[in-house]
């Protein structure tokens, strides 16, 4: 039957209901122990009222080994629910690793802000809370009540001073709660944004230590790194005074209870055995209250996390994978399409149509901050603010597996990200290394012959980011990626801006031989000498698209635009293809 609405859980909630049996399993394990936790206490009492003043050896000896084999099991069940909790965290991490990583991709490339690194640290906080130490104050408080039953049996002033005790220190973990959370929180805040915005500076050290600007960086990084200071003081001053606080009643109520105790004795109402048993017992049914206390900063967190990884997971729902069918031919087709980002009024592209076919090469020309880098991106399916319809074989770019588009789909940006591993690694995207097809890229880039001098050929690593390499061997090194393998859809952004002539006469070569191969292979560029080998030209300006057609009718409408020709076309799909 399924379940209404209102009791339907999240993606979360579901993966983490799965644990139930192992949750089950430890709090069972947690009832043997606490209930052997009396073990000691009634020990005490049979040494003391019954071994000492029958002064029988024998039944030492016999109360001794019964009071082994019970702390035995009770070890025993202490790590059974420990190593159940360790297995959980594996599984936990197995079912929620991926996901995780592919939710915070995503997020990451929506540009919403979230940080992969993020995701994965708030998924050990959820996972090594519920399945460490913390969790076990939850299992072990159900329990607090049944230890003061024993204390109303020993005596019934013992069982109202220990609910008396009971009833402050859970009053002062419920005020240490409402007190700590929301200075907590706001430290952990601040601590990630100086974190986020250190990193994002470290990333461009060159550029700060050649210009002199660490510096100038300086006051902007310690004014964030102040507020986290202060927020995080702040915190940590509650939490050590809540601290001093537990520790106090603590304290107190083992004095008071051993006072009460013999001042119970002297009155003949209590044996000895029973006033030192009652400490004991009072100390630990009072224990998982204490542990709850000092479990809440972890609570807190834990919970924090809880809510963001279940938000992420929400907003970004795992991928059909049967959505794959058959290889793409490339036949790409844009209609009134319109690409905006968060804080600009304005759309960066407005209304874009047009429609490409397999085996041709469209350049994209305009002046710089007309869109044409939001279009490669809009046209792969990666720009995240996009309306209108991207259908690649008449299907939306959205609705295909990414894992299994991705192959047959090349992309060159402007900004070159390349990653720590060797050429070879590079080139293959990281998949398995395929010789054949490596050396097919490498040569179609021009970069065969450069990468046999280098001293261990394809397997030469290339350090952080590329940065063993010239700016043009990390171009020729992304044009190689972006053909490896064979794509039906290419993108190149400003490929040859820092390529040599050999490198440009390479890179026609090879787009010459994917338009041959009946590949889709969209160009930008501020060059125009490329028109000679295109097929489709599409002009944009300030984010509309002025002319799309072959290149002499746009060429030809262009100039008449300059000219100020009174036949001049609008610019919106101005020309037919």
């Amino acid at each position: 039957m399924k379940k209404p609405a209102i009791f339907a859980r999240s993606e979360l909630g579901q993966v983490l209901w799965a644990f139930r049996r192992e949750f089950l399993v430890v709090g069972i394990f947690s009832m043997v122990a606490n209930v052997l936790m009396l073990t000691p206490t009634l020990y005490m009492l049979q040494v003391f009222d019954r071994v000492m003043i029958s002064q029988s050896e024998m039944t030492l000896l016999v109360v001794t080994l019964v009071m082994l084999f019970l702390l035995a099991v009770m070890s025993f069940a202490e790590w059974s629910r420990t190593r159940v909790l360790v297995r959980a965290s594996v599984r936990l991490d197995a079912m929620l690793s991926t996901r995780v990583f592919n939710a915070a991709f995503e997020s990451h490339l929506a540009q919403t802000g979230a940080s992969p690194s993020r995701a994965f640290a708030d998924l050990n906080e959820v996972r090594q809370f519920l399945t460490g130490q913390g969790i076990f104050a939850f299992f072990d408080t159900p329990w607090t009540p049944i230890y003061i039953g024993v204390l109303f049996l020993m005596h019934p002033a013992l069982g109202f001073l220990s609910i008396f005790f009971a009833l402050v220190q859970g009053a002062l973990a419920w005020f240490g709660h409402r007190k700590t959370v929301e200075p907590a929180v706001k430290a952990m805040q601040s601590g990630m944004e100086t974190q986020t915005y250190l990193h994002g500076k470290l990333r461009n050290s060159e550029v700060l230590e050649s210009m002199g600007m660490v510096s100038n960086l300086r006051p902007h990084w310690h004014a964030r790194h102040q507020t986290y200071q202060d927020d995080h003081a702040k915190a940590q001053r509650l939490t050590q005074k809540l601290t001093a606080w537990s520790k106090f009643v603590r304290y107190t109520q083992q004095s008071l209870v051993l006072g009460a105790g013999a001042l119970l004795v002297v009155d003949g109402q209590l044996t000895p055995g029973a006033m030192i048993a009652s400490n004991v017992l009072m100390t630990r049914a009072l224990a998982p209250i204490d542990q709850l206390v000092g479990s809440l900063r972890g609570w807190v967190s834990a919970r924090a996390a809880y809510g963001r990884l279940e938000e992420l997971l929400g907003l970004y729902p795992e991928r059909d994978a049967a959505l794959m069918r058959v290889p793409p031919t490339g036949a790409l087709t844009l209609r009134n399409v319109m690409a905006t980002v968060p804080g600009r009024d304005a759309p960066i592209l407005k209304g874009i149509n047009f429609e490409v076919a397999p085996g041709t090469l469209t350049v994209v020309l305009g002046p710089s901050g007309s869109g044409k880098s939001t279009l490669a991106r809009t046209i792969l399916g990666i720009w995240p603010g996009v309306s209108g319809e991207v259908l690649l074989d008449e299907r939306p770019i959205g609705g295909w597996d990414r894992n299994e588009l991705g192959p047959y789909l090349g992309y060159l940006p402007q900004d070159i990200e390349l990653f720590e591993g060797s050429i070879a690694e590079n080139i293959s995207r990281f998949a398995e290394v395929d010789s054949g097809k490596v050396i097919a890229a490498a040569k179609a880039a021009g970069l065969h012959e450069m990468i046999l001098r280098f001293p261990k050929g394809y397997d030469m690593p290339i350090g952080e980011a590329g940065n063993l390499l010239s700016g043009g061997q990390r171009q020729r090194l992304g044009l190689a990626r972006a053909l490896y393998g064979d794509p039906a859809l290419v993108v190149l952004d400003e490929p040859n801006a820092n390529l040599d002539d050999a490198g440009d006469a390479a890179l026609m070569k090879a787009v010459v031989s994917l338009k041959a191969a009946g590949k889709t292979v969209f160009l930008i560029t501020h060059r125009p000498g490329v028109l000679a080998a295109a097929d489709r030209v599409l002009f944009l300006r300030d984010g509309y698209q002025v002319a799309f057609g072959t290149p002499p009718a746009v060429m030809a409408a262009l100039k008449a635009e300059a000219a100020g020709h009174p036949d001049t076309p609008p610019p919106a799909n101005a020309l037919p293809a």
